[in-house]
């Protein structure tokens, strides 16, 4: 046989050998590929960061579509008010891919109802969760298979008991005209008002600047700033102080430690809800290590002198909400869990927040004593700063608040 022949047969086992190979890396890729798809919504990271890392962890534990894997992530424009079409396009067009089974929005910003709307038009199979929605409970109800709030109505009282159980005497509760607009938040300040002449403590209502008017956030964050000293001396400091507002959390913190007050825990609770401004800690090495911030945020705290005075959830609200969610979704996919089981639920919010305790209820609503089906509102027990857990979730509420109306 000559050379030429020899290096021919030679040249051509090589290239039957390297398309064997190729093609079997396909075979086994395409056996790799997730049996099913789920798509999560969230928020960018300058408008809800905490929303998006939740997604993240998804990500990590069962990968990318784009990668073969389970999650497919997309974000909604940070001004999504003036950009509710856009929203609504990106919601519906996850609904595209066959393999996709459920698709979870978290928070679920206006424009969510009529996304989930077109999608159920073309696509029953798909299962609709939304986090947090800002519509109105009704609105969300008649498109979303299961809605979840954090639980204002609960809340409305165990916030008042934490404070009572922290030595506060007056309760003071800030915010401003747009939001007592909401039914929602106007309905938790009306329980937290009877709940306070309940558990005999003086309730008290002052007005800040709403950050979207003219003044802006930095006008806003300046009264507070301007107003904590005055209003400790006014009320005293065995006073305990709650606003409805993200921005008015950071400077309200940090006036509380240097002028002393409590503060049970912010409207969305978080370790990194106002704590590292206000203490000036840079968390970015602990990024989604929940319990590392707590410890960092705690030591800060306690170094301070706020020990005992200064409460959380020990894991955020938003990260736990993403995460559970599609953890959740996976779940009744795949059989081990159903849409309509609260159990099933909170077992979901607990792989995600080790050590952490959850209570939660079907919303009622206010006007017709109806409970929903598809909407549950849950809470976290309360992290009280070099105190531990709280045990806020082992409360009972009484039967009363579920029916207390706006102011």
């Amino acid at each position: 046989m000559s050379k030429r022949i020899c290096f021919a047969i030679a040249a051509l086992l090589a290239l039957t050998l390297t398309f064997t190979g190729c093609q079997k890396k396909q075979d086994e890729s395409k056996t790799a590929q997730a049996a099913f798809h789920i798509g999560l919504v969230t928020g960018t990271v300058s408008q809800s960061e905490d929303d998006l890392r939740g997604a993240e962890q998804l990500i990590k534990e069962y990968g990318a579509v784009q990668n073969g894997g389970m999650i497919q992530h997309v974000t909604y424009p940070d001004n999504f008010t003036s950009e509710q079409e856009t929203t609504i396009s990106l919601i519906v067009g996850l609904a595209d891919d066959p393999l996709m089974k459920a698709i979870v929005v978290n928070q679920a910003v206006p424009g969510t109802t009529e996304a989930f709307r077109r999608i159920k038009e073309k696509r029953t199979d798909i299962i609709l969760l939304a986090g947090e929605p800002h519509e109105d409970p009704l609105v969300i109800e008649s498109a979303a298979d299961l809605a979840i709030n954090s639980d204002f109505v609960s809340r409305g009282y165990t916030i008042i008991w934490a404070a009572k159980q922290l030595g506060a005497k007056t309760f003071v509760h800030i915010s401003f005209p747009r939001h007592m607009s909401y039914e929602t938040l106007s309905r938790r300040r009306a329980i937290m008002e009877q709940a306070c002449a309940d558990l005999g403590i003086k309730f008290v209502f002052e007005t800040a600047p709403d950050p979207t008017s003219d003044v802006g956030v930095a006008g806003a964050q300046q009264f507070i700033l301007e107003k904590v000293p005055a209003w400790i001396q006014k009320y005293g400091k065995d006073t305990a102080f709650f606003c409805t507002n993200d921005a008015h959390t950071e400077p309200l913190l940090k006036q509380l430690l240097q002028y002393g007050g409590y503060f049970v825990e912010a409207d969305l609770p978080s370790p990194l809800m106002g704590y590292p401004g206000a203490l000036g800690i840079d968390l970015s090495a602990e990024q989604g290590n929940f319990p590392a911030i707590l410890k960092k945020v705690e030591d800060e705290i306690v170094a301070k002198g706020g020990s005992g005075r200064f409460g959380t959830w020990a894991y955020s609200y938003g990260f736990s909400t993403s995460a559970a969610l599609g953890e959740f979704a996976k779940r009744i996919i795949e059989g081990t869990a159903k849409i309509d089981s609260m159990e099933d639920l909170m077992n979901a919010y607990n792989k995600y927040t080790p050590g952490a305790k959850w209570n939660g209820a079907y919303y009622t609503d206010m006007n017709t004593g109806v409970k929903a089906k598809n909407h549950i509102l849950v809470y976290e027990d309360t992290y009280v700063f070099g105190k531990g857990y709280l045990g806020s979730t082992s409360q009972t509420v009484p039967e009363k608040y579920y029916t207390v109306k706006s102011n």
